[in-house]
């Protein structure tokens, strides 16, 4: 009787989460569009080469963490600008402006990216698209949806009809990445780059893209999709198994009946042991 209630208690305390993350995605999208409409040069800066930083990204990092901290202030937080905070088994992984080159250069294909997980799995992920009012919204166990749609991945077979996004990172040697790029044309599919890579997991996730892979990402750009795209019927890589959360790690996710073959040309393994991408060996 005791577990029974317990569990209860523990499905009622995710539930009352999930309309909190539904609500705060969309507050923190009205910061990020507000912060869109209103950019200058001036707010940008570089962390590095190719890597963008405007003064929204770190606004909207602001709000999202205050809302957290108001609504759940036991729980830690990890978050792209601010690192993380009271660190324990129940964490909200943040990318306050994921695709923040796009979003520079008024390129409305950016997103807000929250995931939250608990005792080392992902249970909840949203991801929004200000532009385009587009909330991606995952509960694990319950399927995923876009705008209270459920949807599911692509039902493809032949990578000769795939279309594949391929993510970038300065943190795998550029020959790496090339040779990578290499298999998948050769394997017959299309590979794109959209500079954002939560919403390239999204659109796995809805069937836009058939396959997205990345030979090393941080947690705060892959939970939310990642747990899109599984919700969604989707293949994907053991990302936090393989320790993802501290140190990132390669991520994959695919419609299933083309897995094998993605997994093949990208060097990523899908299965549940804890191995590393090939192709992010140099």
């Amino acid at each position: 009787m005791t577990s029974i209630l317990a569990t209860k208690a523990a499905d009622a305390d995710l539930d009352a989460r999930a309309a909190f993350l539904r609500e705060l995605a969309e507050s923190a999208g009205a910061v990020a569009r507000s912060g869109f409409v209103r950019r200058t040069a001036g707010q940008i800066v570089f962390k590095g080469p190719q890597d963008f930083l405007t003064e929204t990204d770190a606004a909207v990092e602001k709000h999202i963490r205050t809302r957290i901290s108001e609504a759940f202030p036991q729980d830690g937080f990890l978050g792209e600008e601010t690192g993380l905070h009271n660190s324990g088994e129940n964490v909200w992984v943040v990318d306050p402006i994921d695709g923040t080159a796009n979003f520079a250069r008024a390129i409305p294909h950016f997103c807000i990216s929250i995931a939250y997980v608990s005792a080392g799995r992902t249970l909840l992920g949203a991801i929004y698209n200000p532009a385009l009012d587009e909330l991606y919204f995952a509960q694990r166990g319950a399927g995923a949806e876009l705008n209270g749609e459920r949807i599911s991945v692509a039902v493809t077979t032949d990578p000769n009809t795939a279309c594949v996004e391929l993510g970038w990172s300065r943190r795998v040697p550029q020959q790496v990445y090339i040779d990578t790029l290499q298999r998948l044309l050769d394997c017959g599919a299309n590979v794109r780059r959209g500079a954002s890579g939560a919403l390239a997991l999204a659109y796995v996730a809805d069937g836009r893209s058939d396959c997205y892979a990345e030979l090393h990402m941080q947690p705060w750009d892959c939970l939310a999709g990642l747990l899109l795209v599984e919700e969604a019927g989707g293949a994907v890589v053991p990302f936090l198994d393989r320790g993802g959360l501290i140190s990132g790690g390669a991520v994959l996710a695919t419609a299933p009946r083309i897995a094998s073959i993605m997994s093949h040309a990208t060097g990523i393994d899908l299965s549940g042991s804890d191995s590393r991408s090939t192709s992010s060996v140099a």
